[in-house]
C-alpha cells in the first residue's frame, strides 16, 4: 500500500526546474542533516567528500565546515528568492 500512495504523490509533483525553491528546501534539509550524522561521529574518524568526481579524505572538522558553507550560501539564496519582486 505505501508504495501505491507514493507513486501516486511522485506523479502530482512538479519538475525540479519549475519549482527552484522547493529544490532549495531540499538542498538545505540535505546539508542539515549531513552536518548532523557528521557531529555524530568519532572525531578521530576520518570521511570522504566528494569533489567532481573524486572523493578526497578531510578530518570531521573540515567536512562540517565544508558542509555549513554549502548550508549558509543556499540559506543565503533561498532568503534572496524571498526578498526579490515576484512577478
Amino acid at each position: 500500500m505505501a508504495s501505491s500512495s507514493s507513486s501516486s504523490s511522485a506523479s502530482l509533483s512538479t519538475p525540479s526546474s519549475e519549482n527552484p525553491r522547493h529544490d532549495l528546501f531540499k538542498e538545505i534539509r540535505s546539508h542539515e542533516i549531513a552536518i548532523s550524522e557528521l557531529n555524530s561521529l568519532a572525531p578521530s574518524r576520518n570521511v570522504y567528500q566528494k569533489n567532481g568526481r573524486l572523493f578526497f579524505r578531510k578530518s570531521i572538522k573540515t567536512a562540517i565546515q565544508s558542509q555549513q558553507k554549502q548550508l549558509d550560501a543556499a540559506k543565503a539564496q533561498l532568503q534572496k528568492m524571498d526578498t526579490a519582486p515576484r512577478i
